[in-house]
């Protein structure tokens, strides 16, 4: 382990109201070290009335950003952007200390989410209405495009700073005024983006930072008439349960609720590039990404031996502390996820699959549990049937086309989905069956700042990224002129 590294101390922990710093609260949570199991910080929670002021104060910013000039707003998120990339090393630090994933993956989440900031500042810029042709000569149509007003985010633990921007960005650039509440897990990313705006130039009160019980925060803030929208990313079970609390009070939502990726290998694909490819993509972050692949169908003659392969490359990752030169994966995030890993591999044992490599806890400090894949198991294992969120693959071959996607679409999740094939028919037949909002077919070609992402059925609505990340941010307001009343 690194001194230097481990020696920076830690964010100091806030409520940004306003522009506002609250360090200082009669309730606060503590914040653990996922590899040593350590608490290393305490998170104050807001009041009330702290949540009331920042309502008061999104409002009152929203009056004046709305009609900032696109150009002025997107100054600001490019500053932004080269904060977060000049700084990105300290925040990647304090991020490997609270969320736990490798230095290098923490400092690549930093460097990525700046392309967001400097995509959407420049695309804010093409946020057009239109001009419709009318019937009557003497008739103009107009339809414009006007920001909904104040926002709010909840935001996960996973990828704790970009997750965050994304909403925060998207937000800003339309015009909006967002109330973000980041994960209590990992919160030095959420506080970072706060002072990294400020220092970018944005007007107080146009994002404000609350921390508290989520569902008291989000009850409270849902039911304020001056918030318009709101956007979470995290469970299928939460994000129902605030998309009827948005419903009730007829706020926006955009829910990005994580899924099931299902892997479709043919055998006219590489297995081997496959295999080494996946391995990497299913280690990263600890398995705790919702696009993470996880159940893997590899067709019958080529299942032999993308197994042998795709183990032997899960079982070398080195394992550990995230500040360690040498580590490819972390701890997970808290032990509530080493619990939910011993659950999975029990019931697959039970029901008779085979461990190929890994099935337990790593050490007895912090929360680490090796890279997993089960094979041999059917279709009833809870691992094909609810995400795992971490490093366990299940493995199983199938026949044929028809086979494979039934199987594939079985569950009620359609967020990203991977084929791999060498045959263009396949591979377009393939993409156009598989029920998901994403399809990635020979490579990881996903959450690019221009392209959307978001799932369908239980995986959510709405997109992020792509031009289509405005829509949920946006009014559409049709304006009809005569030259003069009719007579």
């Amino acid at each position: 382990m690194n001194p230097e590294t481990t020696a920076v101390p830690y964010e100091r922990l806030g409520i940004l109201i306003d522009g506002r710093w609250i360090y200082e609260a009669e309730r606060s949570t503590e914040v653990v070290d996922p590899a040593t199991g350590q608490t290393i910080a305490r998170l104050p929670f807001a009041a009330d009335g702290e949540i009331a002021e920042a309502v008061a104060s999104s409002q009152r910013a929203f009056e004046s950003w709305k009609d900032r000039s696109p150009l002025e707003r997107g100054r600001i998120l490019r500053r932004f952007a080269d904060l977060a990339r000049k700084h990105a090393d300290e925040i990647a630090r304090n991020m490997t200390r609270d969320q736990g994933k490798p230095l290098s993956e923490a400092i690549g989440e930093i460097r990525f989410a700046a392309d967001h900031a400097d995509w959407h500042a420049e695309e804010a810029r093409r946020i057009y209405g239109r001009v419709i042709p009318a019937r009557d000569p003497r008739v103009q149509q107009m339809v414009l495009r006007e920001p909904v007003g104040v926002c709010i985010a909840f935001t996960p633990w996973n990828f704790p700073f970009s997750q965050a921007l994304r909403k925060v960005v998207a937000a800003l650039a339309s015009g909006c005024t967002i109330i973000l509440k980041g994960p209590g897990e990992s919160p030095s990313s959420t506080v970072a983006i706060g002072r990294l705006m400020q220092e970018a130039g944005l007007p107080d009160g146009c994002l404000n930072i609350l921390w508290g019980d989520p569902a008291h925060l989000s009850e409270t803030l849902l039911a304020a008439p001056e918030v318009r929208k709101i956007s979470f990313t995290g469970s299928v079970e939460v994000g129902k349960h605030l998309a009827s609390l948005a419903g009730r009070h007829m706020k926006r939502s955009t829910m990005e609720l994580g899924g099931h990726a299902p892997v479709i290998l043919f055998d006219d694909a590489d297995i081997e590039a496959a295999a080494d490819a996946l391995a990497g993509q299913k280690v990263r972050n600890a398995g705790q990404v919702c696009i993470s692949p996880t159940r893997f169908y590899v067709q019958a003659k080529g299942h032999d031996r993308f197994l042998a392969r795709f183990a032997e490359k899960i079982a070398s990752t080195r394992v550990g502390n995230g500040f360690q030169e040498s580590v490819q994966m972390g701890p997970l995030c808290h032990g509530r996820r080493v619990a939910a890993m011993e659950g999975f591999i029990q019931d697959a044992r039970e029901q008779g699959a085979e461990i190929v490599t890994g099935g337990e806890r790593v050490g007895n400090a912090g929360f680490f549990y090796a890279p997993t894949v089960v094979a041999a198991g059917t279709d009833e294992l809870r691992l094909m049937k609810e995400e795992p969120f971490g490093p366990i693959a299940v493995v199983t071959p199938f026949g044929d086309f028809d086979e494979v996607i039934r199987r594939a679409n079985s569950l009620p999740f359609g967020l990203a989905s991977y084929v791999f094939t060498g045959s263009s028919s396949r591979a377009q037949n393939a993409a156009r069956a598989l029920a998901a909002g994403m399809v990635s077919v020979n490579h990881f070609g996903l959450a690019l700042p221009e392209t959307p992402f978001g799932g369908i059925n239980d995986s959510g609505y709405g997109s992020e990224g792509g031009s289509e990340t405005f829509d949920g941010y946006l009014n559409t307001k049709f304006v009809t002129r005569f030259d003069q009343i009719p007579q």
